[in-house]
């Protein structure tokens, strides 16, 4: 018994925990570990349901982990399927029943389901006791699965998962699926904001915003596991990021049709009016009531600085747009920040957004070939972007091709 309330107590923290991010990619990475640290199993996944399916939205796994150079993480697709008795996902969300299956390659031909073991087969994986949650928010629907791979014991071997969890870990699932929806609510906020700005330039697409803030995000934490960071400071900060550079270009819904949409090269006077708009989509976030506005704040404005300090807006006055006292230039312009002068995640989603605008097709150009991307970014280091952040970026490379999977533009 007193086993029992240490695990329910336990939950209850975590529930707290998870009911403070916003953001659903980050929230779902921390359902996953807590859910997984709380049943001691070695593998799991989530699926989200969209429509009639249930899309496979991430996923862990310690031992295929443990097989990858550290700090990188497991490559995972995307994918959906169908809710239905076929699958075990799918019948958990087409009945809204807990599954507990001792090894899914034991399952009999009575039940309608059955495991599919072509993952196992590619990478050699051998899953066994499978543990499935329905994830049902506070109106008692399914919004999603949680599924647990290989429970394990004290010497590491898979064993069927304890049937005196489950009571708990449903309790767990259902706080999850709240939060969920509620992260869910935050980020269509925020793709809405980026659909304004993308109605008036066609650039900034969804699949881009996602891609500069997931790489933002994985640079991040690869620079502040380096330098040591307390890990709460780091799940705390990524969070923030996360949806903030998101809207890094939002401003641009405050610039003129005949700049924003001009075919050709902008003349001086105009590039000077599309500057403005760091200053617009900082304004946006002036008044500030969280750190997610003091961010977003701080991205809109610093994201095209420059390390060698010939970036924009510089030292100047968001409301009246002219230079701070004492960072004037001798054209009557404003001096542009420099180094460590730029708030780090200017820094960051400074490199993340020309990754993503060299990598990817434009209306004006076609994609680099990776090595010319490589090329130039290492080339910019200490001129444009932070020397530091390019050798940490150079590192997570394999990690950005991922994303990139991840969040395809739109064919």
């Amino acid at each position: 018994m007193e086993h029992q309330e240490s695990k329910l107590k336990k939950i209850l923290n975590v529930g707290f925990e998870i009911s403070q991010i916003k953001d659903i990619d980050l929230l779902l990475e921390k359902i996953l570990g807590e859910a997984r640290s709380f049943t001691n199993c070695d593998a799991g996944s989530i699926y989200i349901k969209e429509g009639d399916c249930l899309r496979f939205s991430y996923a862990q796994n310690d031992t295929l982990q443990r097989q990858l150079l550290p700090g990188r993480k497991l490559p995972y697709s995307t994918f959906s399927i169908p809710i239905s008795n076929a699958s075990i996902a799918g019948y958990v969300a087409a009945n809204g029943a807990i599954l507990n299956i001792a090894d899914v390659y034991e399952i009999k031909t009575s039940y309608p389901f059955f495991f599919n073991r072509s993952y196992d087969s590619i990478t050699g994986y051998r899953t066994c006791s499978m543990l499935t949650i329905p994830l049902n928010n506070f109106r008692n629907e399914v919004i999603g699965v949680l599924q647990l791979i290989n429970a394990m014991d004290s010497d590491g071997q898979a064993v069927p998962f304890a049937q005196d969890d489950e009571e708990i870990i449903i309790y767990f699932a259902n706080n999850a699926a709240n939060a969920i929806e509620r992260a869910k609510m935050t980020r269509e906020i925020i793709l809405r904001m980026n659909k304004m700005a993308e109605m008036r330039d066609p650039k900034e697409t969804g699949p881009h915003v996602n891609r500069v803030a997931a790489y933002s995000v994985t640079l991040y934490e690869a620079w502040a596991v380096k330098k040591g960071f307390p890990q709460e400071e780091i799940d705390k900060n990524r969070d923030v990021l996360r949806m903030s550079a998101m809207l890094h270009d939002v401003g641009k819904v405050a610039i003129s049709d005949m700049i924003l949409k001009k075919p050709g090269r902008f003349t001086p006077e105009e590039f000077q009016v599309m500057k403005l708009h760091t200053l617009f989509g900082a304004n946006l976030f002036s008044d500030i009531y969280s750190d997610f506005d003091e961010s977003a704040g701080i991205v809109a404005l610093n994201h095209h600085e420059r390390w060698d300090g010939k970036g924009y807006p510089g030292y100047i006055d968001q409301q009246t747009q002219l230079p701070l006292a004492g960072f004037e230039t001798e054209n009557g312009g404003a001096r542009g920040k420099q180094g460590e002068e730029i708030p780090l995640f200017g820094r960051i989603v400074a490199l993340a957004d020309v990754y993503d605008a060299l990598s990817c097709r434009r209306c004006y150009k076609e994609a680099w070939d990776e090595n010319e991307v490589l090329d130039n970014i290492r080339e910019e280091a200490g001129k444009q972007f932070d020397p530091e952040l390019v050798e940490v970026f150079l590192d997570c490379i394999d990690s950005f091709k991922q994303i990139e999977k991840l969040y395809p533009d739109n064919q």
